[in-house]
């Protein structure tokens, strides 16, 4: 029971992390760890077992907090120092998750429904982020416009973050919120982070279930727009080509994102497979 709580203590400690990374999916990364569908039915079923599926939340929020507060500086300092080659490591990471989720989209045959199901999940993308960075951004004269607009995207963040393919980061980062947050976590600026908090957990609880029943009532058009989410979010974080002897290190630095989330995938496989026989 102590390494189960350990295990999930430490995967919600990287989940939380990664998090931070523009591009890069929580949820995917939960998947990744195999701790997703549980996550998604402890709140979707609170209920049912509240003594047990509150121990598991509690555990996995722990890691996710030490997570978030152990790597937002770090973070921050080598997106602002590194940007192209930061950049580049999280577009190897997200395109690692690709994979996974073509697996859990379950595809029997091809017909023109998949192509329009990933066109949708990219135009979702590209819609959400035409203007969206001046309605989000702060306003220090206007405290309760405030607290409602960061509730809201509290709100839409926790869309993203329950969703495999949808990264937190990147719905900060075109909603402009993203660099602001990163430095509120840092200093842990309560003003800032209360709403937003109080937005996430409204989201979480008000659309687990729904989300749920989707995934598993429709896996292929939904896995395939959240692909398509996924395709989207990459082209609007893509830097352009790198030059001179920089492009050498942003292939160096996708190699080691993509290496890093394939090798995380490949040995949790490796467990489950382990503990099935």
């Amino acid at each position: 029971m102590k390494n189960n709580n350990f295990s999930t203590v430490f995967k919600g400690l990287i989940v939380g992390g990664t998090m931070l990374v523009p591009g890069v999916s929580g949820g995917s990364m939960a998947m990744i760890l195999g701790i997703y569908t549980k996550l998604v039915h402890a709140v979707s079923s609170f209920m049912k077992n509240i003594k047990e599926n509150f121990l598991f939340l509690a555990l996995f929020c722990m890691g996710g907090g030490i997570g978030i507060l152990l790597f937002a500086k770090p973070i921050l300092y080598l997106i602002e120092t590194y940007p192209m080659p930061m950049t580049y490591f999280f577009l190897g990471a997200v395109a690692a998750s690709i994979p996974l989720i073509l697996k859990e989209a379950k595809i029997k045959s091809f017909s023109w429904k998949i192509p329009v199901y990933i066109a949708i999940g990219i135009l979702v993308v590209m819609l959400f982020s035409m203007g969206t960075q001046e309605t989000f951004q702060p306003n220090a004269a206007e405290g309760v416009t405030n607290f409602l607009l960061l509730g809201v995207a509290g709100f839409i963040a926790a869309i993203a973050l329950i969703l495999p393919g949808i990264s937190v980061s990147y719905i900060l980062l075109i909603m402009g919120l993203y660099d602001t947050t990163i430095k509120a976590i840092s200093e842990f600026y309560l003003p800032f982070l209360i709403p937003l908090g109080i937005g996430l957990i409204l989201g979480i609880v008000l659309t687990t279930k729904l989300l749920e029943y989707v995934m598993n009532k429709f896996p292929e058009a939904t896995y395939l727009i959240i692909l398509g989410f996924i395709l989207g979010s990459m082209a609007e974080v893509f830097p352009g080509v790198p030059k001179g002897l920089t492009i050498i290190t942003c292939i160096i630095t996708f190699a080691l994102g993509f290496g890093a989330i394939s090798f995380l995938s490949l040995n949790e496989r490796k467990k489950n497979m382990d503990a099935v026989k």
